[in-house]
């Protein structure tokens, strides 16, 4: 694994780029926001913070989860994944962009980086790809945080509505202002300003020669959002035997009463709802988020 030192996210930190070999041998970059433990810090000699792995959905990368990380290492050693198709991990023409990539990506992620048994935390594909491997790999995982995904199968209907947002897209953006902007305030689909969300769409955004670009390709975020949308994912919650968290935001796309059966189905399952807060709880709210997770955490990885 070739360690680099680079800044990622929260000014005046320094992170980690360790480089991970997933599946099929692909290129993923994983960032470690934990400093090396200084003497006196608070850890006996020997003692390991319990690992985080954090997973982002589709369209996002490992820095949007900078500061829940930064948050979270002071008591735990979060990770966060870029996953293939995403920020700095490497993006296969071909993929491939399914369910069964994405777990074993995300397994050897934690096998590499010597995270179990991990706490997986996950936002939407992220946290459809931590629970399906908590149900496959239960002996990787202590915990889990799903925010903001479904269960049920969202159908061919809401795939071609995603076809027909990213078309609507007024791809290149010629300043990151107007990126802020049109994602914030002036996306048709919104119904209300959200600030966070254009500053979630700035940070997935390069510059090219004729303007500002998606560092990922649309297409391929179809071909990855095709492998799930037309299925349910109920028997899998039911198959994940560790202490699991569903979070979602007042006005999120988990409505309140499936994520209550979700909570249900899970078999230690536990539920969190914050207010004034949408599909981008973690960002709208990031003190409310936290403050629902750290707990939450800190019971179910630490010794007792």
């Amino acid at each position: 694994m070739e360690l680099l030192k680079g800044r990622l996210g929260v000014p005046g930190h320094m992170v980690r780029r360790i480089d991970v070999a997933g599946a099929g041998g692909v290129r993923l970059a994983a960032w470690e926001f934990t400093d090396p433990p200084k003497i006196g810090g608070g850890l006996e000699e020997g003692e390991q913070r319990p690992g985080v792995l954090l997973l982002h959905g589709l369209m996002g990368r490992a820095s949007h989860w900078a500061a829940t990380a930064r948050r979270l290492s002071a008591r735990h050693r979060p990770v966060a994944l870029d996953q293939r198709g995403h920020g700095r991990s490497e993006k296969p023409a071909e993929g491939p962009y399914d369910r069964e990539a994405y777990v074993d990506d995300a397994i050897a992620a934690i096998e590499q980086l010597g995270l179990a048994p991990v706490a997986l935390v996950g936002h939407a594909m992220g946290a459809l790809t931590a629970w399906q491997l908590a149900a496959r790999r239960p002996d990787l995982v202590s915990a889990l945080v799903i925010c903001d995904m479904r269960a049920s199968a969202l159908g061919a209907a809401s795939q071609r509505e995603w076809t027909e947002w990213f078309r609507s897209w007024p791809v290149p953006f010629a300043t990151l202002a107007d990126v802020r902007k049109w994602f914030g305030e002036d996306d048709p689909t919104l119904e209300r300003p959200r600030p966070a969300r254009g500053e979630f769409f700035a940070e997935v955004m390069a510059e090219r020669a004729d303007g500002w670009r998606p560092v990922f390709s649309r297409r391929q975020m179809l071909s990855a959002r095709e492998t799930w949308v037309h299925d349910a994912h109920w028997e899998e919650l039911a198959q994940v035997p560790c202490p699991a968290l569903v979070v979602r935001g007042l006005d999120a796309e988990l409505g309140r009463a499936e994520a209550q059966e979700m909570v249900r189905v899970l078999p230690r399952g536990a539920y969190a709802e914050i207010p004034d807060a949408g599909h981008l709880l973690p960002w709208e709210q990031p003190d409310a988020w936290c403050a629902a997770i750290e707990p939450f955490l800190h019971a179910a990885t630490m010794p007792s």
